[in-house]
């Protein structure tokens, strides 16, 4: 019994004394370095922007209402559509019914007329 607990005191002791030490310096984390793996740095995780979090849980509708707010008749709203549905320019595009079709229209100012048109149909929320 009394070996028992002589033998449990000598580990015990020694696990405290090896978190009580500082490590070598050879394996203490640098501050000026980025810690790698291999060679390549660790991908370093950035907070969330709460601004673009919300913009991609917005509707399409809600997207197409936050281009009426860029100037009208600009590269820039025409921009802001552009990025909700990318142009694929056709040359026979048919008369569009869908605010999608918009991006079938080769010239870019039917393109952007042709947003506007179904943008400013959309109700307000």
């Amino acid at each position: 019994m009394k070996a028992m607990l002589a033998l449990v005191l000598v580990m015990y002791s020694g696990a405290a004394a090896a978190q009580a030490t500082a490590p070598p310096e050879a394996t203490a984390p640098r501050a000026s370095k980025p810690p790698t793996v291999g060679g390549k740095p660790l991908v370093q995780v950035k907070p969330r922007n709460v601004a673009a979090a919300k913009q991609k849980h917005q509707s399409v509708a809600e997207k197409l209402q936050a281009c009426l707010e860029i100037d009208d008749g600009t590269k820039g709203r025409l921009d802001c559509y552009d990025a909700i549905f990318p142009p694929k320019p056709n040359p026979k595009a048919p008369a569009a019914k869908a605010v999608a079709d918009c991006r079938f229209t080769k010239e870019e100012d039917e393109r952007l007329t042709c947003f506007n048109g179904f943008a400013e149909k959309i109700p307000k929320f």
